[in-house]
C-alpha cells in the first residue's frame, strides 16, 4: 500500500464557491483551471463534497485528474491523502458544491459536508461567485453576509457574475467597496457560457460536443474579465497533509466497465488501487467488450444505462462473458452498473430492455422519482474489498424506481441522519450491487 501526503511544502489553493448552486462557479472554475495552466503552472483540481461529474470536466480543463475532499464522509486520514495528491502542484483550485456552508444536519466522519469546511481545513481563502442580476448594491449585503457568517474562514473575495451593463457594474462594486469586500473579477451576462445539463445535472464530459472548444471559450472569457494575478495572489497554503493511505483495491486484478454509460468511479478510489499495485482493465460494455478473462472481479460503476437500454440489452457477448465471470469470481454494480445488473430496466418511454439477470432487480425510469444524498451502509454480507459487518461512506443520486428487488439485501442503508432507507442493495451468489456510489469504508 503506497502512502500519499506531504509533511514539507505544500502548494497554496483557493476555494470557488457561491451562495448557492446554478450562479456559475463551473463556469468560472473550468476558465480558472484552463487560464492557470495556459500560465504554465500545475494545477490541481479539487471537488468539494461527493459530485461525480465534475471531476471529468476539471481534469479536461487542468490536464490533472480531479479528487473529491468530503468531511462527511472522508476522515481525518483519508482527507490528508486526498490532499496528498497535490504534492507536485503549484496551485490549488477547489470547486464547492450548492452553497458555501451548505452540508447535512448531523456531523459525519470529520464534519457536516460543506465546502466551508473543506475550505478552512486546507487554510484556502474562499473567492465566492455571486450572481448579481436583478441586484446592484444589494449584492454586497450577500456578500459581506457570508464573509461574516464564519469570521475565522478565509476571505479573498468575489467575482460577481451576469452583470447587464457598465452602469449595473459601477453600482454593484460601488456597494462591494462600501462593504469592504476586494471584487476580484466582472463576468458580462452571457447565454452562451451554459454547459449543456439533464436531469442528473450537467452532462457527461465525455458526452460534451465540443469541451475543448467550450473550455478554451471560458479561459478567454475569465481573462477578459478577473484579475487573475491578484486571485493568484490570494491564494494560500494551509497546514501540509499528514502522510496517510489511500483506500485499498479490492482485488488484484479489475475489470472496470468504462464508457458514456458507466463512468462515476471517484478518482480517489482508481488512485488507490493503482497506488497499491492493483491493474484496472478497462472495457465498454456498449461496444459489446467482455471484461478481461483473467480478471479478478468485474466492477461496473454508475452512469446512464437507462440512455442506451437496448444497446446493453443486445451486447451478447458482454452478457454472456459477465454472467461466466459470476460463476466463480465476484461482480460488484453501482447505482447504473447495479441496474445493470439486474433483470430489467424500463426507460422513461416505457421500453423494457433485458439486462444482465445476474440479480432478479427491475428497476423503472417511467416514473421518476427522486433519490439523493449521502449514505451510511453496514454490510450484510461481503462485498469485493469489505467484509460482512463493515460500514461503508457514500453517495447516493438517481430517479430510477425499484419495482422489483428479490435478492437477499446487501447492507443497512440510512441516510446522513440515520435514518433507514430502503434501497438496501442485493447479494446473490458471487454478484453484489448498491444503489450508493461507494467514498470509503470506515476504518474501525
Amino acid at each position: 500500500m503506497t502512502e500519499t501526503g506531504n509533511t514539507g511544502s505544500y502548494p497554496p489553493g483557493f476555494m470557488i464557491s457561491a451562495p448557492a448552486s446554478g450562479t456559475g462557479k463551473t463556469t468560472v472554475m473550468l476558465g480558472l483551471l484552463r487560464a492557470l495552466a495556459e500560465d504554465g503552472l500545475a494545477v490541481q483540481p479539487y471537488k468539494s463534497g461527493p459530485d461525480y461529474i465534475d471531476p471529468a470536466f476539471h481534469l479536461a480543463a487542468a490536464g490533472r485528474a480531479s479528487f473529491n475532499l468530503d468531511t462527511w464522509a472522508m476522515d481525518s486520514g483519508l482527507l490528508d491523502a486526498v490532499a496528498g495528491q497535490a504534492s507536485d502542484a503549484q496551485i490549488c483550485v477547489g470547486e464547492g458544491s450548492m452553497g458555501l456552508y451548505d452540508g447535512v444536519a448531523t456531523r459525519g466522519q470529520s464534519g457536516f459536508g460543506s465546502s466551508a469546511e473543506t475550505a478552512k481545513r486546507m487554510g484556502w481563502p474562499v473567492v465566492l461567485v455571486v450572481d448579481v442580476g436583478g441586484q446592484a448594491q444589494s449584492a454586497a449585503a450577500t456578500a459581506l453576509g457570508f464573509r461574516a457568517y464564519d469570521p475565522d474562514l478565509p476571505f479573498a473575495g468575489v467575482i460577481l457574475n451576469r452583470v447587464a451593463s457598465a452602469r449595473h457594474e459601477r453600482l454593484t462594486r460601488l456597494g462591494m467597496e462600501r462593504a469592504g469586500i476586494p471584487v476580484l473579477g466582472s463576468l458580462p451576462r452571457r447565454g452562451d457560457l451554459t454547459l449543456p445539463e439533464r436531469h442528473l445535472g450537467l452532462i457527461q464530459a465525455v458526452e460534451h460536443p465540443d469541451l475543448e472548444a467550450a473550455i478554451a471559450g471560458y479561459a478567454a472569457f475569465l481573462r477578459d474579465n478577473v484579475d487573475l494575478e491578484a486571485i493568484k495572489s490570494a491564494a494560500r497554503a494551509g497546514i501540509a497533509p499528514a502522510a496517510a493511505h489511500l483506500p485499498n483495491p479490492p482485488a488484484q486484478r479489475i475489470a472496470l466497465a468504462r464508457d458514456a454509460a458507466f463512468s462515476f468511479t471517484y478518482p480517489h478510489l482508481l488512485e488507490g488501487w493503482r497506488a497499491a499495485g492493483a491493474e484496472i482493465l478497462p472495457f465498454s460494455p456498449l461496444a459489446d467488450e467482455a471484461p478481461a478473462a483473467d480478471a479478478d472481479l468485474v466492477w461496473l460503476p454508475g452512469g446512464y444505462p437507462e440512455l442506451h437500454g437496448g444497446r446493453l440489452a443486445a451486447a451478447a457477448t458482454f452478457r454472456a462473458a459477465l454472467r461466466k465471470h459470476a460463476q466463480t469470481r465476484p461482480v460488484h454494480g453501482e447505482c447504473g452498473g447495479y441496474m445493470a445488473l439486474g433483470e430489467v430496466l424500463v426507460d422513461k418511454a416505457g421500453n423494457r430492455h433485458q439486462m444482465a439477470g445476474l440479480l432478479g432487480l427491475v428497476t423503472s425510469y417511467e416514473k421518476r422519482k427522486f433519490h439523493l444524498g449521502y449514505r451510511r451502509a453496514i454490510l450484510q454480507a461481503p462485498m469485493p474489498g469489505f467484509a460482512s459487518g463493515t460500514a461503508l461512506r457514500g453517495h447516493e443520486f438517481h430517479y430510477s424506481t425499484i419495482v422489483d428487488e428479490p435478492d437477499a439485501p446487501l447492507a443497512n442503508v440510512m441516510d446522513a441522519d440515520g435514518n433507514p432507507v430502503p434501497e438496501t442493495g442485493s447479494v446473490r451468489g458471487h454478484v453484489t450491487g448498491t444503489f450508493f456510489h461507494l467514498i470509503t469504508g470506515e476504518t474501525p
